[in-house]
């Protein structure tokens, strides 16, 4: 069994991107900057928005980051947007989800330039990715091929099994795994809450990825002997004996399946951080559209 690590995989990532940025500064231009919106004081959305940030100084890309209330207006928000598109100084724009009840994410992802959309969610840029030819792939699934590149996992020709069907993940995956191409040819099939007989499509695949939220979701009696097994799920459950007050749980019951498959993500330290690592180099490609390269 082998453990795909996201910390081998980001930062062999990492260390290619700050070597580009290294010669475009030696070069006198500036740096690619990600702009990150924060909407209201939820905890999660703070740590990632800042291990985002730290992530980009980590590579030399410059980052602007705006928190704004709670309980802001819609126009509010977009009006914010309006400016990062139009700033030619601004590459990258994401605003971090979830987004408050008063605010519709819809509105909000379109408002996003879609040469600016870094996240990959708006409908043009989902639409270039169903048609093959994506601009930006969602950072997500684009870290889940990163991850299988990395460690040479074949794709061509294996079922896969893709729980969860998310505009964010789930969907974006299955359409990516099935296309032609690297990372690619694949047999998907999505499962979700309405699915019968999930374990039996489980245990069938040779490729099971878990991204629908619900922690220990997929058992050992779920996955085949020599299955991989990505597991996107990252849930906080109240653990009182940490100092946190909560545990990070992933949608695979990782000790049930660990014996049995040839390649398991833990989490945290698997997928989370291979997303991060996609999102600087959406960012980077959106810096040379900007620039015109």
């Amino acid at each position: 069994m082998v453990l795909l690590q996201g910390t081998i995989v980001a930062q062999a990532l990492k260390n290619d991107l700050k070597a580009i940025v290294d010669s475009i500064l030696l070069e006198n231009k500036r740096a690619p900057n990600l702009a990150a919106i924060l909407v209201g004081d939820n905890g999660a959305s703070k740590t990632y928005v800042s291990n985002k940030i730290k992530a980009c100084k980590e590579v030399g890309f410059q980052s602007t980051i705006i928190n704004l209330d709670e309980n802001v207006d819609q126009s509010i928000l977009i009006n914010q947007i309006e400016k990062l598109n139009n700033n030619s100084a601004i590459d990258g724009i994401l605003v971090q989800l979830p987004l408050p009840k008063q605010i519709n994410e819809q509105d909000i992802v379109k408002s996003i330039n879609p040469s600016k959309d870094v996240d990959g969610f708006h409908p043009l840029n989902t639409g270039k990715l169903l048609t093959g030819n994506p601009d930006f792939i969602p950072a997500t699934p684009f870290g889940i091929l990163l991850m299988l590149s990395h460690y040479n996992i074949e794709t061509s020709g294996k079922k896969v099994v893709v729980i969860g069907r998310s505009n964010i993940v789930g969907r974006p995956i299955s359409i990516l795994l099935s296309q032609l191409g690297q990372n690619g040819n694949a047999t998907v099939t999505v499962c979700h809450s309405k699915t019968n007989n999930i374990e039996q499509l489980c245990l069938e695949a040779d490729i099971v990825i878990a991204a629908v939220g619900i922690p220990n979701f997929v058992k050992g009696n779920m996955i085949k002997n020599g299955a991989v097994v990505i597991d996107v799920g990252i849930t906080r459950v109240p653990d009182n004996s940490k100092k946190l007050g909560y545990s990070i749980k992933g949608d695979v019951a990782f000790d049930e399946v660990f014996e049995k498959c040839s390649y398991i993500t833990p989490v945290p330290g698997g997928v989370g951080l291979t997303t991060i690592a996609a999102l600087l180099k959406n960012t980077l490609h959106a810096y040379y559209m900007n620039q015109g390269i």
